[in-house]
């Protein structure tokens, strides 16, 4: 599935990663990478949350996030967020794993797109049926730090 214009800008905008560490994806690099995307680190966000970008129930999300976090449990995963506000969601940060398998384990749990990096250079990965699409943007650290 195509994500929407409305749909790209939200993934753009949104902030993404651990409290405290969190990246924007909508500037240029502010030269100050978070600990778990230190240079040449490979590194994917990816949550279970609201599946094709529709609201689901917290039980039905808490569910799939619960899940996710046990396919992934060998990647040592640092607990995330993306977004803020109503579609503020669970996620959780993944070093050492490739594109594909970033894609695959968003494939899985229905998203439209994950967020794909290495050091402080990241990708919007959209999942458009049997292919990626990879939107190249630099990260920034939150000024927030939230």
């Amino acid at each position: 599935m195509r994500p929407d214009a409305q749909q790209r800008r939200a993934f753009l905008a949104a902030a993404y990663g651990p409290l405290g560490q969190r990246v924007s994806l909508d500037g240029e690099s502010a030269g100050v990478w978070p600990t778990w995307a230190t240079p040449g680190t490979r590194w994917a966000i990816v949550t279970a949350w609201n599946p094709g970008g529709k609201r689901q129930s917290n039980r039905a999300n808490e569910t799939a996030q619960a899940a996710l976090r046990q396919q992934v449990a060998r990647w040592a995963p640092l607990p995330g967020v993306n977004g803020d506000g109503p579609w503020r969601e669970p996620s959780v940060v993944l070093r050492g794993l490739s594109v594909r398998e970033a894609a695959a384990l968003g494939r899985a749990a229905g998203q439209l797109a994950v967020v794909y990096g290495v050091g402080r250079r990241a990708a919007l990965v959209w999942l458009e049926r049997d292919q990626v699409r990879l939107e190249r943007v630099w990260t920034q650290l939150e000024a927030t730090g939230a």
